[in-house]
């Protein structure tokens, strides 16, 4: 990114742990957040230690977040948890004419977002959910195999976040879902699935084959609408441990969703999960891999390599920023890859991706 000053944007949820990440590396490449939120008591001691201004709005005052945004270019929303939050700012979006990112990886964010496409494409904005981790390099090596595999039926995708943590808002956000179940892609169609409802053995290109387990992520949703591929699967790198505990769920659902169990935990991911430190960022490392085959049973196989997962998110959320304010964007709902083309993740420093077979 070129370290020169652009238009503001604004960065709403700026007291959370990515939004943090995203300020520090924003300021240095000369693009200038306006901070904002619900709670001016959280964002002024923000707003004085980095020299940034800022502005309060809650979500639930269409008119105040109407003001918020009316001489806005664009929004990089990171108030989670997304299924509650990202409604109500694309909807204000779409009154004002500001275009709106998000760092999501919820599903049903995502669907949610392809309702707003015409109406999107009216008033002349983009809507691009997903411009972090989840799910720009996914989205983007899904793009890639499909580029080399065009009549390809199948997708698979899977990752490992070597060495990383969970920030609060992600751990949030998981426990929203939890005993909710797997997801995947059928012949079109998003379906339930039971959780860890099919493993494989993936080779990341360390040397090491590990365990996968799938799970609900985002491109079950995005590489549908990026590729056109009918059926989607999405697996995490996983111990034996975590694949029977997933499992586990399966029988406890009903437990995990009462009122009373999300409530102890939500506080006790409040008391103590605060995301990973600079140097474990500095050391961990995403893995990405996905397959693709056809009906005629020919594949294609590739990997990408990079920075942990916040710290991608950060790279990448700006990324896409600066190129909207660079006038780089398309009116109605986009995902990273379908908009920006499968080599956006390689613009990032630090970023390999290797073709397999």
């Amino acid at each position: 990114m070129n370290a020169r000053t652009k238009p503001s944007f604004l960065l709403y949820g700026a007291n959370g742990y990515t939004a943090r990440l995203i300020i520090d590396l924003a300021c240095s490449v000369g693009l200038t957040p306006v901070l904002a939120g619900r709670s001016a008591t959280r964002l002024k001691p923000l707003a004085d230690a980095t020299g940034l201004s800022y502005r309060v709005a809650d979500l639930q005052d269409a008119a105040a977040l109407d003001a918020l945004l009316v001489d806005t270019p664009v929004v990089l929303h990171c108030a989670g948890p997304f299924s509650k939050t990202a409604a109500p700012m694309q909807q204000a979006c779409l009154r004002t004419g500001t275009h709106y990112l998000d760092i999501t990886g919820e599903i049903d964010v995502f669907e949610y977002g392809m309702t707003l496409h015409n109406e999107a494409l009216r008033q002349n904005v983009m809507l691009m959910s997903g411009v972090g981790f989840d799910v720009v390099p996914t989205d983007c090596l899904a793009r890639y195999l499909h580029d080399q595999l065009p009549d390809a039926t199948h997708l698979q995708l899977a990752f490992a976040n070597d060495g990383g943590s969970l920030s609060h808002g992600t751990a949030q956000t998981a426990l929203e879902g939890i005993g909710g179940g797997g997801k995947v892609r059928t012949r079109g169609r998003i379906v339930t699935v039971p959780n860890a409802h099919k493993t494989i053995t993936v080779d990341f290109g360390d040397g090491s084959p590990r365990p996968c387990m799938s799970i609900p992520w985002g491109d079950v949703s995005t590489a549908g609408h990026t590729t056109g591929i009918p059926n989607v699967e999405t697996f995490i790198g996983s111990s034996g441990g975590q694949i029977r505990l997933a499992k586990l769920g399966n029988y406890l659902g009903w437990l995990l969703r009462s009122k009373a169990v999300q409530s102890f935990l939500q506080k006790r991911v409040t008391k103590t999960v605060t995301g990973p430190d600079v140097s474990t960022r500095q050391r961990a490392r995403v893995h990405v891999w996905g397959k693709v085959w056809n009906a005629q049973g020919k594949t294609a196989e590739a990997r990408l390599h990079g920075p942990e997962g916040y710290t991608l998110t950060a790279l990448t959320a700006l990324s896409i920023t600066q190129k909207v304010l660079d006038g780089d964007w398309k009116a109605g709902y986009q995902t990273p890859a379908g908009c920006y083309g499968a080599d956006l993740i390689l613009e990032i420093d630090g970023v390999t991706r290797e073709y397999v077979r």
